[in-house]
């Protein structure tokens, strides 16, 4: 029943019964959603007939959830009986997490659950290592799924690359050279398209397929993957540390309805008469963006990353919804617009804002005159930011872990995620390491700062960082109250 839905490598995947496997693979060619079907299919056995419980592993939310759905989907496929998908929520040291689990009539289950080593305590059965390369300690985690194959479980490790000198790559490494003996496959886009992906694609589409038609496809994935093409399609892992964002984690909240407004000025629009300037943006902000403000009602936080030539001013808006969702519902992006009217803009968008609740701003060099501006503006509710690879070190994994909580979100755009694949570790510590696009798209990682500063402006008012204020009037004689000017204006 399954021959004719599987693909051959998932077959094969499939057909071997080691104990441990390693997939090396390009990313969307199905390999989680096989090894949901695997883990289906012995839950569903009883125990007389090699049945056992699997307990899949992920850094990220939204694909432990994705997981158990799957699982539901093949539970039913298979015609075994089992629950739909429920939320478990576990007591932790530090928070409660919440879990996925499918349960089969067999008394086996699926669960899904976070990718740190303690989730593995007093468990027995199969254990799935998802993305296995961007896991936090790989090693500690692999030791503790090892240590199931004592009674009979088995381990099954998924990923794409994360680096060449990343745990996950020195693992391959070990069983090409004989030190592991590990059953190890490699799966690259070329290899999944040969053995029938986008034909299946189009299938389950309902789309036509021809091989030129696959062959646009193939190449606009590449196109869409940029640089990370190489690494993310092909199996070959690229320098350690160029990527704090995995490509997998970004596609996880990427929301494409989410409107990015661009603005971009020629070099003359400076040297136009001021009316005009703020006539043309004034219009411009009535049109394409104040209705979009207006209709969010939510607290709405504001994070900006300044640039007045070369790069571009990128500021998110993020409105925190009553469950505590962060969603990124607007941005905007200003490139080679003057000082006025990027200050013009940052106060028509306040000033429109149905419930302003905290922003954060770029205050490095020519940044500091908007951010000062704005906290003149709005004291107590504007943090002026002197961004440092300190800072970045302390709020990039906030943001993060966010993602990973499947909590926040970011446009479905091109050039965005473009912004967070330039974020990488050095050092130790997540900064923007490299610049993209060309001459007239140039960007520096602007979208992935003004990101994590909305966040920081969101967290600090969570923790009471903003303070309410109040004065008392103190008498004093001076122009406005006698007439007779005050001494101190000489």
């Amino acid at each position: 029943m399954t021959e004719d839905i599987l693909l051959p490598y998932q077959k094969r995947w499939i057909e071997d019964e080691s104990e441990v496997k390693v997939w090396e693979k390009s990313r969307r060619i199905g390999a989680s959603y096989v090894e949901a079907l695997a883990s289906a299919m012995d839950a569903a056995k009883s125990k007389e007939a090699g049945g056992q419980s699997s307990y899949y592993l992920s850094y990220s939310k939204e694909m432990t959830q994705q997981f158990a759905q799957d699982c539901a989907f093949w539970a039913r496929h298979l015609n075994a009986a089992a629950s739909e998908v429920e939320e478990v929520v576990l007591k932790d040291e530090d928070k409660d997490i919440t879990v996925y689990r499918v349960r089969f009539d067999s008394g086996f289950e699926v669960w899904c659950l976070p990718s740190v080593p303690r989730s593995l305590r007093s468990k027995q059965g199969r254990v799935i290592l998802d993305e296995a390369a961007f896991v936090d300690d790989l090693s500690e985690l692999l030791k503790a799924a090892l240590a199931l194959l004592m009674w009979g479980g088995c381990v099954r490790i998924l990923s794409t690359h994360n680096g060449d000198d990343n745990p996950f790559n020195e693992l391959i490494k070990e069983i090409r050279e004989g030190k592991k003996s590990y059953s190890l496959y490699k799966t690259t886009l070329d290899d999944a398209l040969a053995e029938g992906l986008y034909r299946r694609i189009c299938l389950v589409k309902g789309r036509e397929w021809t091989p030129a038609i696959e062959a646009d496809w193939r190449e606009k994935l590449i196109v869409d993957y940029g640089d990370a093409a190489e690494e993310e399609l092909f199996c070959i892992p690229v320098k350690a540390g160029t990527r704090y964002f995995p490509t997998s984690l970004l596609e996880s909240v990427e929301d494409p309805t989410i409107p990015i407004l661009r603005k971009v000025c020629d070099a003359s629009f400076t040297f136009l008469p001021k009316e005009k300037r703020i006539r043309e943006f004034d219009k411009w902000f009535k049109k394409e963006v104040r209705d979009i403000l207006l209709a969010h009602t939510g607290p709405v936080y504001l994070g900006e990353d300044f640039a007045r030539s070369g790069d571009l001013t990128c500021i998110f808006l993020d409105e925190l919804l009553p469950n505590d969702k962060q969603l990124t519902f607007c941005v905007i992006e200003l490139r080679n617009v003057c000082f006025d009217q990027q200050w013009q803009t940052i106060k028509m968008v306040m000033e429109n804002l149905p419930n302003f609740s905290g922003g954060a701003f770029d205050a490095r060099g020519n940044g500091q005159m908007i951010a000062e501006k704005a906290e003149q503006e709005w004291p107590g509710f504007v943090h002026q930011v002197m961004l440092t690879q300190s800072w970045y070190g302390e709020n990039f994994p906030k943001l993060k872990s966010r993602m990973e909580d499947g909590i926040t979100t970011i446009p479905g755009d091109g050039f965005i995620r473009d912004d967070f694949r330039v974020v990488g570790l050095k050092a130790g510590i997540p900064r923007v390491l490299d610049r993209t696009g060309g001459p007239r798209e140039r960007r520096h990682g602007d979208g992935a700062i003004a990101k994590v500063m909305v966040t920081f402006a969101l967290l600090e008012d969570e923790d009471g960082g903003y303070q309410p204020y109040d004065y008392d009037a103190v008498p004093a004689e001076n122009i406005f109250r006698t007439g007779v000017r005050d001494p101190w204006d000489d």
